[in-house]
């Protein structure tokens, strides 16, 4: 025996297997639990979100094609650099409601 094995009368956890003896028992997996599925009325509001989305960035395109992009189509005043960083497809300043 040397130094770092134990003597071979030592009790053994019971996940680790020795050469001399049988291995352990296998321990059953957890199954992982099972996704609900979205309802209808989710999805639909989903769909409509990114519909709205795809709206909002298709109207954000066409300003930039236009030339008024960063401008408030209310007032006709420039955005703030600080707002269209935080949302790109906004259109108006907050005041302008």
């Amino acid at each position: 025996m040397s130094w770092n094995e134990p003597p071979a009368d030592a009790p053994v956890p019971a996940d680790h297997a020795r050469a001399d003896g049988p291995p352990p028992a296998a321990v059953p997996a957890v199954p992982e639990p099972a996704e609900a599925e979205p309802s209808a009325d989710t999805t639909i509001d989903r769909l409509a979100a990114v519909a709205a989305d795809l709206d909002r960035v298709e109207a954000a395109l066409a300003r930039l094609d236009d030339g008024t992009y960063g401008t408030c189509v209310v007032t006709g005043e420039a955005l703030p650099d600080e707002l269209l960083a935080a949302d790109p497809t906004t259109d108006r300043l907050p005041a302008a409601g």
